[in-house]
């Protein structure tokens, strides 16, 4: 059962700054403005500024996560659910049996960020590091490796979306059109799964640049909370993934948190789930998505998340 309670205060991604042992950004990727306020974060000593906290729908997810019976949240006017989840089979529960609203609930002020200049700047310099630690990658891997169809599968093409140097698929896995979308063309390059990439801003331009029911897979790996353009983004997965396409979205608690979209640094992984479940929905034309807690060792190493769905046979 997930625990929930009504917060009001900010509960922020797990993103720190670089030690050693993780290399999830350096301190050259974050703003001289942004530097002094993460440190005063991971000190405690920072209060949420004002325009992060703003317009977060939290009431609409903790209406739904109450519908969806994993847990009571306390207070009718929470600002924002948090949720700790306990147990393996939390994650698997949250999409179950969703009574969704009519109308996508989520504002505008939702998806902006601290940082709103231009990710192509952010994104400017390589970085040929890894955003999630090793237990995470590898047990990313091998969920892969028991959904995706055999190396070298005649006809069968996979898009890695927001894709960057390293795609985490299986070791040697090969398809015949394995296309990579992602911001930093020298991170696309040295990609060694890719048969062919494109430098795209989603952010900037959703539409992806390909055929109608073009892939068989699509898979987007610890990115999906940047996307300020999320129905969009998704309606066009739907369009160009093939009938019965697999649709794949992977996330854990770590983000450039000045980059990452307010209503996911403000939300804990529980609202994530239902974050990420409410795009399959509400961009249509997709089966029920469902949610995979994947995480190698709870408590010990960085979480992982998978919500996926297929799109209808029909769509």
């Amino acid at each position: 059962m997930t625990n929930f309670a009504g917060l009001m205060r900010l509960q922020v991604c797990s993103c720190s700054i670089p030690t050693q042992h993780h290399h999830h950004h350096t301190v050259s990727t974050l703003s001289r403005r942004a530097l002094p306020l993460l440190k005063k974060w991971n000190k405690g000593g920072y209060k949420a500024p004002r325009r992060i906290v703003l317009g977060l729908s939290a009431s609409f997810l903790s209406q739904l996560l109450t519908m969806a019976g994993i847990g009571d949240v306390v207070g009718g006017n929470s600002f924002i659910a948090s949720a700790r989840i306990k147990g393996p089979t939390s994650v698997d529960q949250i999409l179950k049996n969703v009574e969704w609203p009519e109308q996508f609930p989520f504002k505008e002020e939702d998806f902006q960020r601290f940082d709103e200049s231009p990710d192509s700047l952010f994104y400017d310099s390589p970085r040929f590091v890894t955003h999630i630690d090793d237990p995470a990658i590898a047990s990313l891997t091998k969920y892969y490796s028991t959904v995706f169809p055999p190396s070298n599968t005649p006809g069968v093409s996979i898009l890695d979306m927001c894709s960057s140097w390293v795609s985490h698929f299986p070791s040697g896995y090969k398809q015949e059109r394995v296309v990579g979308l992602g911001l930093n063309e020298e991170e696309l390059k040295r990609n060694p799964v890719l048969t062919e990439y494109v430098v795209q801003d989603l952010n900037v331009n959703p539409t992806l640049p390909f055929e109608d029911n073009s892939f068989d897979i699509i898979t987007n790996v610890v990115s999906v909370d940047y996307l300020t353009k999320p129905l969009d983004v998704f309606k066009e997965m739907r369009r160009t993934l093939k009938p019965g396409g697999l649709a794949i979205m992977s996330f854990s608690n770590r983000c450039f948190w000045t980059k990452a979209i307010s209503i996911w640094t403000s939300t804990g992984d529980a609202d994530h789930v239902m974050i990420v479940g409410s795009y399959f929905h509400y961009a249509g034309g997709f089966e029920p998505s469902q949610g995979v807690d994947i995480s190698p060792n709870p408590g010990r190493s960085d979480p992982m998340y998978i919500v996926y769905s297929r799109k209808l046979s029909t769509a």
